[in-house]
């Protein structure tokens, strides 16, 4: 009688190896799916940015942007960017708002990674939220001064405090 040798067979292996091979293949594109990922994300937090920069720069100019639509190029982050800002007028006549789209400037016309909007305007809120306090009048309504209710006041001023009458004592004195 021979001795029976243990070992693995041809077909054994080569399962082993189609098992093995699957799920390398599985890692890597759960690898290249992560990178690929990451780099969108990058993108779209660029785009974002150079949104939000082009909505800065019209708030800060000294006179609102027109009601139209205007687009321009810029290099950041070491790639050129298209964006577009179309700026439309609110119901509220002191503001406006400005929708900024961007794209990387190879991209379709019409694809945008990202978009933002902002306001231009008069309006002013207290800060906390609250009511609004409008600088000038809406519409040519000239609002009425009525005597009887106080002046409204600046939230960043103190309101003073009037001191209580001096106490007088007791009605009664004491020898």
């Amino acid at each position: 009688m021979h001795p029976r040798h243990r070992g693995f067979t041809l077909i054994e292996v080569l399962a082993a190896l189609v098992i093995v091979a699957l799920g390398m293949l599985g890692v890597i594109q759960a690898v290249t799916q992560t990178a690929r990922n990451g780099t969108y994300l990058r993108e779209k937090t660029l785009a974002h940015w150079i949104g939000l920069n082009v909505i800065t720069e019209r708030r800060l100019a000294p006179s609102p942007p027109d009601v139209s639509e205007t687009s321009d190029e810029v290099d950041f982050a070491g790639r050129r960017w298209r964006w577009t800002m179309r700026v439309t007028q609110t119901e509220v006549e002191s503001l406006r708002r400005m929708d900024v789209s961007v794209r990387p400037a190879e991209a379709p016309d019409g694809s945008a990674l990202a978009s933002v909007t902002g306001f231009y305007g008069t309006a002013i809120g207290q800060a906390g939220g609250g009511s609004l306090a409008w600088t000038g009048t809406q519409g040519g309504d000239e609002a009425e001064d009525d005597p009887e209710e106080p002046a409204p006041t600046d939230p960043a001023e103190p309101t003073p405090v009037e001191p209580p009458p001096p106490d007088e004592g007791p009605d009664e004195e004491v020898d």
